[in-house]
């Protein structure tokens, strides 16, 4: 069964999701948490309830049924935005390919992929195949939350609340409307290079103070 989810941040754009960690092979570096991941939102708050938890776990089942790619076609019929993982990352090639099939089958649909999972080679023909759609923004996600990131490479990136960025790359100002997007529709922005995402929430911001120690 489909598990769909609802983000308030996102106008009601629909997303569909995984436990965060669990499913985040890229998150861990020399045996512990990259920065990025070391304050991830989506381990805390509601996240942490099991309601919130259960269709995420249940989703990494499902997507391994033969109907899944015909399945999330029909469901995405009337949405023009989409968002994948607003928790967890795409961990097994398989999920990847259906992804992609189901990126493919729906061109109606403007659809934003944050990932780490470049990383890793056996991921990056899939990862080409999906940014080659016109319907398809695939962000590679900087492992950095002071807002390093490698230009031509990493299509997101935390930065501190007073960081200042190049001209090029699109600050998100959620944190000017309620942390919501409010009519924002740049992640989904193919011809927008490198988003930045002033830090939020009180994990992220104790990791970037130790990082200024």
């Amino acid at each position: 069964m489909l598990r769909i989810s609802v983000t308030s941040k996102l106008d009601g754009i629909r997303s569909w999701s995984l436990q965060a960690l669990d499913t985040c092979p890229g998150s861990v570096e020399n045996g512990k948490l990259v920065d990025a991941c070391s304050g991830c939102y989506a381990t805390t708050g509601n996240y942490r309830y099991p309601n919130v938890k259960a269709p995420r776990l249940e989703n990494a089942v499902d997507w391994k049924r033969d109907a899944w790619v015909d399945d999330m076609v029909s469901t995405l019929q009337n949405d023009r935005f989409f968002r994948w993982f607003d928790s967890g990352d795409m961990y097994a090639v398989e999920l990847a390919e259906k992804i992609h099939a189901v990126m493919a089958r729906t061109p109606w649909v403007k659809h934003w992929l944050p990932t780490r999972m470049a990383k890793f080679p056996k991921f990056r023909k899939i990862l080409d195949a999906m940014k080659n759609l016109e319907n398809v923004s695939v962000r590679f996600s900087s492992d950095s939350v002071t807002g390093v990131y490698v230009k031509g490479l990493h299509g997101s990136v935390i930065i501190p609340n007073d960081a200042t960025m190049d001209e090029s790359v699109s600050v998100c100002e959620a944190y000017k409307h309620a942390g919501k997007c409010s009519g924002c529709r740049n992640c989904w922005n193919k011809s927008i290079e490198t988003i930045a995402y002033p830090a939020h929430g009180k994990s992220m911001l104790k990791v970037i103070r130790l990082k200024s120690i």
